[in-house]
């Protein structure tokens, strides 16, 4: 991953970067202004910024001490997995978690990032033709891209043509220009890319470089999503498809929907057929939630069409389990019980309903709260409405729960009903739906070792896939940052990979797209705002004060001149000593305080 290599930024700009967009642990890479040549790592740890200085001796990098690497690739992608070596001298940890990328080049939909190039190989030909091509950073020279393109070979005695993927290496001057190595200079990738959609390059065995049609990507920096949201808005020349952008994006999608067929044979079971909504919405036997409550006596009365729906997250190599939500269909009169058993059985403490309980004179789900003050026996379960409080789209309702059966303690349940979502349909513009979901989720988070969020419209699978996806993808922007990677297509097949169909329509798919964007321009909006206001103390922290003579004043005038504002890029800040964990090495980095 060499996202995170920032070719010409200072250190005064690394700290904005990280300050203003990263989070504890966001770091970037850079060339060292003072020893050109070398490089300086930078990382956030709380509010202040950390820079070490990385050797290029030629032969190797390394921290000046301790291992050596034949890329900065794999030095960072070393200290970014060891999580405990870097230290400094008091022992203090110094944690490599999130990459804070660098803005996209381009917004071009060909543009891959740091997709490897096994990767782009892989790709290429697995789903391309002759003539597929896109563009990718180069692992071995930060800074510079490769144009990766599907070329066919030419025919060998009576053997068909085959195809393989040609690299060409696409160099970025320092006076911003790109070029293949000679030849002309192009002032942005894209020009650089149009020139030899229309003059193909020749490889030196003779094969021809068609670029023909692009291979496009779908992930994205978070930060710059509004220019991909532009991108996949423009409407196509009538020279080429009719339909593209969104639409074409989530056919694609829908495609892959084939390789997505897990058995759903608990559903089918005559037994269980009278407890589905509609007949062919079903839920995955590996994902669904299986009521542990039963009558041996009752065939399926462990059944109820729900699915667990587990937010996964790549941290380094490894998948960890994040949020847990259960997306489930709305009730029936005959499944109003087993609803109650699961969100008991489940430690559910908050519910999101997204529909209304009558839209266009159909029913969408049946009433299983009852009404405000009232009480109402749900199998062993006894439900009271406490509360109810209307806000703009949806109404809250404070439910307590107790067991008739067994002495427990109560229970209070947060039913979040959503009234603000048109049937067949979305709103708007997402603002009302991530003001809800910021509510739903302060309210979960006040909750101690609470269970899954239930969240259910009539089917279970158009507004709770949507929802649950957007929730989803800002849990991503929250925890690592808003320069993190996302890709809204990967996550809704993740998504679908537990509970079938997720998002239905390609309105909901464009829906997605609009709450994140409109949910990052908000978070930038905000984090400048702080950003300028602590510019304001650090103004305020360099006044010199008069000479004073009690302690107090004297510690103020000491820190004061300790926070002084760097000036260039490493040399006039004051550098300390850390020590790996190993005590033998160390190496120099200095501290923004």
């Amino acid at each position: 991953m060499v996202r995170w290599f920032h070719p010409n930024i200072t250190g005064i700009e690394a700290e904005d970067l990280l300050l203003t967009r990263g989070v504890h642990g966001s770091f970037l890479a850079r060339p060292s202004k003072s020893n050109p040549g070398d490089f300086t790592l930078s990382v956030r740890r709380n509010d202040e910024v950390t820079h070490i200085k990385i050797q290029n001796s030629g032969d190797y990098y390394d921290l000046y001490g301790g291992e050596k690497f034949a890329t900065l690739a794999e030095l960072v992608q070393y200290y970014t997995e060891q999580q405990d070596l870097l230290r400094e001298r008091n022992g203090h940890v110094i944690e490599l978690k999130y990459p804070l990328n660098c803005k996209d080049p381009t917004s071009e939909r060909w543009y891959h990032g740091h997709l490897s190039g096994r990767d782009a190989e892989k790709l290429l030909t697995e789903k391309g033709k002759a003539g597929s091509f896109l563009v990718r950073e180069s692992q071995s020279k930060p800074g510079d891209f490769v144009l990766s393109v599907l070329t066919n070979e030419e025919k060998h005695e009576n053997v068909d043509r085959k195809t393989k993927v040609t690299h060409v290496m696409i160099r970025y001057q320092h006076d911003g220009k790109y070029d293949v190595g000679g030849g002309e200079r192009f002032d942005t990738l894209a020009d650089l890319v149009d020139h030899y959609k229309k003059n193909p390059m020749v490889e030196k065995s003779g094969i021809v470089v068609h670029l023909k049609q692009p291979f496009n990507a779908t992930r994205i920096n978070a930060a710059n999503i509004e220019n991909r949201v532009r991108e996949l808005n423009k409407v196509a020349d009538n020279s080429e498809k009719p339909k593209q952008g969104f639409w074409e994006e989530f056919e694609v999608l829908q495609q892959q929907e084939c390789k997505l067929l897990y058995p759903r044979k608990e559903g089918q079971k005559p037994e269980n057929k009278s407890k589905n909504r509609y007949k062919n919405i079903l839920p995955f036997d590996t994902t669904r939630v299986e009521i542990k409550e039963t009558d041996p006596d009752v065939p399926g009365s462990d059944y109820i069409n729900a699915n667990y729906i587990r937010s996964m997250r790549e941290e380094g190599r490894h998948m960890d389990e994040d949020k847990v939500f259960i997306a489930t269909q709305g009730c029936l009169q005959n499944t109003v019980n087993d609803f109650w058993k699961m969100v008991y059985q489940e430690n559910t403490h908050v519910i999101v309903m997204t529909t209304k309980e009558v839209e266009r004179g159909r029913n969408k789900c049946v009433r299983y709260w009852p009404d405000l003050h009232g009480t109402k026996e749900f199998g062993k379960v006894l439900v009271r409405n406490v509360d109810e409080r209307p806000a703009q789209d949806y109404v809250l309702r404070k439910l307590e729960v107790t067991r008739l059966d067994r002495k427990e303690p109560l229970r209070y349940i947060w039913h979040f009903q959503y009234l603000s979502w048109p049937d067949h349909g979305v709103p708007n513009e997402p603002g009302g739906v991530l003001w809800f979901l910021e509510e739903v989720n302060r309210t979960q988070s006040t909750i101690p070792d609470t269970g899954p969020i239930v969240v259910h419209c009539s089917a279970g699978i158009g507004r709770t896939g949507t929802i649950i996806v957007i929730d989803i993808l800002i849990d991503i922007i929250n925890r690592q940052g808003l320069d993190c990677d996302i890709d809204i297509p990967k996550t809704i097949q993740r998504v679908r990979q537990q509970r079938s169909g997720m998002v239905q329509t390609e309105a909901q798919y464009k829906f997605i797209y609009m709450a994140v964007q409109q949910y990052i321009d908000t978070a930038q909006k905000r984090l400048e705002e702080e950003q300028r206001n602590k510019m304001k103390e650090r103004e305020y922290s360099n006044i010199k004060y008069p000479q004073v003579t009690n302690s107090r004043s004297k510690s103020n005038m000491a820190s004061s001149r300790s926070s002084s504002v760097l000036t260039n890029d490493d040399s006039s800040s004051v550098y300390e000593n850390i020590n790996f964990k190993s005590p033998q090495t160390s190496f120099s980095s200095n501290t923004r305080r």
